[in-house]
């Protein structure tokens, strides 16, 4: 394929989990064939931007056709991961864990939180949904048995970074950290930072000042 040859640029790998959705949105509807200027009205991102992503990975429609939207479907899935099932675990079950367990990624059938990890023992035990809270101690041996690749951290600041060595110690590929603090992992761990205060800066930022452009 393209992407054993040529470096997907990141703004294009981001942009893939939005027509993912869109196009999902489309198959629930019915719809079975989709084009560039259709999910670019959708998402407001430009045609060309959008079948340059998809060059990337070789020919995905046809020219005066679009593209299949169960072709699409089946590459972003395959894109996600080679499993049918992708089997994700968390730990901090605080306010905010509790909320993403219970949310469970509900907008997507295929990413599944199935394994909470906690420190106390007030909480260690307690079941939400389907998932039960486990001890700290049997997190590298639950990673491993459960064949778990992408964990989120949910615990407090202080925590982050020890809770991060673990995880790759666990032999854990990708971590979504929704601390403020950011974690050092080795460049075979891909971690993404979600910093809630720094996107509401950055929301108010953009609402100021493109806001104020188009008056």
């Amino acid at each position: 394929m393209a992407k054993e040859t040529v470096k997907i640029p990141r703004a294009t790998l981001k942009r893939l989990p939005l027509y993912y959705r869109f196009v999902n949105t489309l198959k629930a509807k019915g719809e079975d064939r989709v084009n560039s200027k259709s999910i670019s009205e959708g998402l407001n991102i430009d045609s060309a931007t959008i079948r340059r992503d998809f060059s990337y990975f070789g020919e995905l429609g046809k020219k005066g056709y679009g593209y299949n939207i169960d072709n699409l479907l089946d590459f972003f899935k395959s894109e996600l991961s080679d499993a049918e099932e992708i089997r994700i675990g968390i730990v901090g079950v605080g306010n905010l864990g509790h909320a993403l367990i219970t949310y469970n990624f509900s907008i997507h059938d295929d990413m599944t939180i199935t394994e909470a990890f906690d420190i106390r023992p007030d909480i260690i035990g307690e079941t939400i949904g389907n998932v039960t809270v486990k001890s700290m101690d049997t997190l590298k041996e639950t990673i491993k048995k459960q064949k778990l690749e992408v964990v989120i951290i949910a615990t407090p600041e202080d925590a982050a970074q020890t809770v991060t060595d673990q995880l790759v110690s666990a032999g854990i590929k990708g971590i979504l950290n929704f601390t403020p603090k950011r974690v050092q992992a080795p460049q075979s761990v891909q971690v993404h930072q979600i910093d809630l205060g720094v996107e509401l800066q950055s929301l108010l930022f953009f609402m100021k000042n493109y806001s104020s452009a188009v008056k």
